[in-house]
């Protein structure tokens, strides 16, 4: 059974959207949510589903990303976790601490990487045009947004469409992809899975 660790800096939606495909037959569990903010919403709903909680606080480290990465490992590994998966993590992880669980670290992406790598992916998708738009899972690698694709899920960009409405579609199809390439690699595939549009 793979033990998955998922990183959370908000309400989770993805986090969720992982944990409660992890049950029956799947061959993984969450054996831990762990967030670097204390309020973060999405350990309540992990604590609901009975998935062990943890938080190391980024700010009292005051920009010692050092000392904070080293109290997010330790966390980690007192969990013992197979794989790593980001799920709206909203910190900039260093190449020591990546390099640590190297391969073993996945990361969600607003985009169809390579375009649009870091912020403000939906408003850069409508200013460039594009007819389409969707989302990335990808290995983290030391670069921002980088690293081999795992898998990808792509939603029409609509007459009209605002950042916001974007968004929300792009949501729902890293809701669908996320859960789909965990389950592969958790079976030991690491074949790129590519959902069609919808």
């Amino acid at each position: 059974m793979m033990r998955v660790a998922i990183l959370i800096s908000g309400g989770g939606s993805n986090m969720t959207a992982l944990a409660d495909s992890m049950t029956g037959d799947h061959p993984a569990r969450p054996v831990l949510v762990l967030s670097n903010r204390p309020d973060a919403g999405g350990l309540a709903r992990a604590d609901a589903r009975g998935i062990p909680t943890a938080a190391v606080d980024h700010r009292p480290y005051k920009g010692d990303r050092a000392a904070f990465e080293a109290a997010l490992h330790d966390t980690l590994c007192a969990a013992q976790p197979d794989l790593i998966c980001l799920a709206g993590f909203m910190r900039v992880l260093t190449e020591g601490f990546v390099a640590r669980w190297q391969g073993r670290m996945i990361n969600i992406h607003p985009s169809l990487l390579p375009k649009y790598r870091g912020l403000d992916t939906h408003a850069r998708a409508l200013e460039a045009g594009d007819t389409e738009a969707g989302c990335t899972v990808h290995e983290v690698t030391p670069a921002l947004d980088d690293g081999p694709i795992l898998g990808q899920a792509r939603v029409p960009v609509r007459a009209g469409d605002t950042p916001d409405s974007l968004a929300a579609r792009v949501l729902e199809a890293e809701h669908r992809l996320y859960p789909a390439v965990l389950r592969r690699l958790a079976e030991g595939d690491r074949k790129r899975l590519d959902l069609p549009q919808r």
